[in-house]
This record gives structure tokens, C-alpha cells and sequence, in this order.
């Protein structure tokens, strides 16, 4: 059961997310805008998770995966699902604390590599 909560409503292994990140995915963070600007992974792009139907064919577009946050994984693994719905390649990252340790993991690795 705990299986099934964690793969509906995040909490995926940040070593998939900088897996994901090296092959180029962007963070999605689609809490309200004053959440975000308390804190979010670095280069990571708001769309609150009301407006992201009017946001689907722009990322559409942009043809790269998208990984979703949060706060606690609920509304970024609904995003999730509506961008997937879209056809746009989405994980639910979870929480953005985790998407953002994923961010600077990448980060470190990319300068050390």
C-alpha cells in the first residue's frame, strides 16, 4: 500500500531525478506564487497548478520531460497526470525539497564530471 501512495503522490528517488535532469528534464514547481517565492529548486519554472491548462501546449512544445514539485507530492502528481494526459513526459518529483537536493546533486556532479 505504502508502494502505491508513494508511486500516486511522489516521493521518487533523486537518484532518478538527476538521472532525469542529465537528460535534460525541467522542474515544474506548481504551488502558488507565494509559495515559490519562499523557496524552490534552483532554475525551476512556477505554473500553480490552476493555470497549468492554460500552460499544457506551451510545454507540449518544448518536447523535454518534465519533473513535478510540490509540497508534499499531492498537487505536482496531479500535474503530473494532466501533463502526461497532454502528452508531455512528467514524473511527480514530490516534495520540492527533494526535487531541489535532486537539482544540486546534478549541479555538484556536473562540475565534478
Amino acid at each position: 500500500m505504502l508502494n502505491f501512495l508513494k508511486k500516486l503522490f511522489g516521493g521518487g528517488a533523486a537518484a532518478n531525478l538527476t538521472e532525469l535532469l542529465a537528460q535534460g528534464a525541467f522542474v515544474l514547481d506548481v504551488r502558488s506564487r507565494e509559495e515559490f517565492n519562499a523557496g524552490h529548486a534552483a532554475g525551476a519554472q512556477n505554473v500553480p497548478l490552476p493555470d497549468l491548462n492554460r500552460h499544457l501546449l506551451k510545454l507540449a512544445n518544448q518536447k523535454k520531460a518534465v519533473i513535478t514539485c510540490c509540497v508534499s507530492g499531492r498537487r505536482s502528481g496531479i500535474a503530473a497526470q494532466q501533463l502526461k494526459a497532454a502528452g508531455v513526459e512528467a514524473v511527480n518529483g514530490g516534495a520540492w525539497q527533494i526535487v531541489a537536493n535532486a537539482v544540486n546533486e546534478f549541479k555538484k556532479a556536473s562540475v565534478a564530471a
